[in-house]
């Protein structure tokens, strides 16, 4: 058996370490553009120089050679012809496979501001490229704009901090970490950002970059603010690699590539996992992917249950937060329990006595708590104590039969 497994990040990686340990003997053979293994979580300290590329490894020295892989670095997929099992790379080098997982991730996407063009001094916040280019720019740069306040956004700003650069964020959504926070939590990190000098403005966009001999020197805001710029660093959406899938005849969306929770495409010999399904996933859930994917390609029967894929636990600027699921209720046919005391700040999320999110700021300890109400389906709406009283005793109380179960 012939595994091809392309893309060397979260997915990737996993998907290997998973289809040896199912298949000791079949072929493996990873294809990526990097040369290096490297988590995107942590680029902002490579940034900063809190982390060396070595230290940005989340793989075991010499990978390719614990795993039995053939791994070409640096090179491209450009093409696919699944009826044929055929991956083709770049000058035109084609290679078979049996089985096959596109793991291949997401670009930074570049919107099309006025201007933008023309300039020579921006760029994304995505890969070892990208910030290679910033640590010099960083050496000389005063004024450095970053559009978009989401995960990767505030790792480029907290980056920056880290170096004594100033910093300034714009984001078109309302208040910073949109997705995972509600207005109270974002709050905290708003305040804290603003006490280290750092410029921010939500709920405007970018409507031109004014340009000078090819350099960026301003940027206008949408409604009107002028703002000096020595760089500008685009964080504010990304797209799935998937431009070498055009032709292949498999299943894509407006987003990235289709497959379901087993990790098969539209062609049962081709899976995917990670972020190609366009659908920003963050790591853990990527890594999960990719090891469904794997055990699935290895002749398992195996899938993506875990209740959320939308779990992300952050730390910035000593702020320690866990978001969980829904966390802004669409509307008053949800319950909202909340805890707000002495810099600690909880709350959950539930509808029809279902927990659907949660927000955890200051004090993660009653995480485990919350995983178990959700993990058992706990109906909140039968809970006899306060929500935030309740501890790990309340989940051991013995029954008749001998199992243990909650009692409120």
């Amino acid at each position: 058996m012939r595994y091809v497994v392309v893309g060397s990040s979260a997915a990737g990686i996993n998907a290997v370490r998973e289809l040896r340990r199912y298949d000791k003997d079949g072929e493996i053979v990873l294809v990526s553009k990097d040369v290096n293994i490297y988590s995107r979580c942590i680029l902002h300290q490579y940034l900063c120089g809190e982390r060396t590329l070595e230290r940005l490894n989340f793989a075991e020295k010499d990978f390719d050679t614990v795993y039995n892989v053939t791994w070409m670095k640096g090179r491209e997929a450009v093409g696919l012809r699944p009826k044929d099992h055929v991956l083709v790379l770049d000058g035109g080098e084609e290679l078979s496979y049996d089985k096959l997982l596109i793991a291949t991730g997401s670009h930074t996407f570049i919107p099309p501001i006025k201007g933008l063009s023309e300039a020579d001094n921006y760029i994304g916040f995505r890969n070892i490229d990208d910030i290679e280019v910033l640590k010099k720019v960083a050496e000389t740069a005063e004024n450095i704009v970053v559009l978009g306040s989401g995960l990767i956004g505030i790792d480029c700003a907290t980056g920056f901090l880290e170096m004594g650069v100033k910093v300034t964020l714009v984001d078109f959504a309302g208040w910073l970490l949109n997705k995972q926070l509600d207005e109270r939590a974002a709050r905290s990190y708003i305040d804290a950002f603003k006490a280290r000098g750092v410029n921010q403005y939500y709920g405007v966009g970018v409507s031109e970059v004014r340009v000078k001999d090819g350099s960026i020197y301003e940027i206008v805001l949408s409604d009107g603010t002028v703002l000096p710029c020595d760089f500008f660093v685009v964080t504010a959406g990304v797209r799935s690699n998937v431009e070498f899938l055009a032709d292949s005849g498999l299943e894509l969306s407006r987003f990235g590539l289709v497959y379901d929770e087993s990790g098969r495409t539209s062609d049962p010999d081709v899976y995917g996992a990670g972020d190609v399904s366009g659908l920003g996933l963050i790591w853990p859930v990527a890594v999960k992917e990719g090891m469904v994917a794997a055990a699935n390609m290895a002749g398992k029967n195996e899938r993506m249950t875990d209740f959320f894929a939308s779990k992300s636990t952050m730390s910035f600027l000593g702020i320690n937060t866990m978001s969980l699921g829904t966390v802004t209720p669409e509307d008053d046919s949800y319950r909202v329990d909340i805890y707000d005391k002495d810099g600690v700040y909880k709350k959950i999320v539930s509808k029809d006595g279902v927990i659907v999110g949660a927000l955890l700021q200051g004090d993660l300890a009653y995480g485990g708590v919350l995983q178990q109400m959700i993990a058992r389906k706990l109906d909140v709406r039968r809970v006899r104590k306060p929500l935030f009283e309740i501890d790990y005793s309340d989940f051991f109380h013995e029954k008749e039969d001998y199992e243990f179960a909650y009692e409120g």
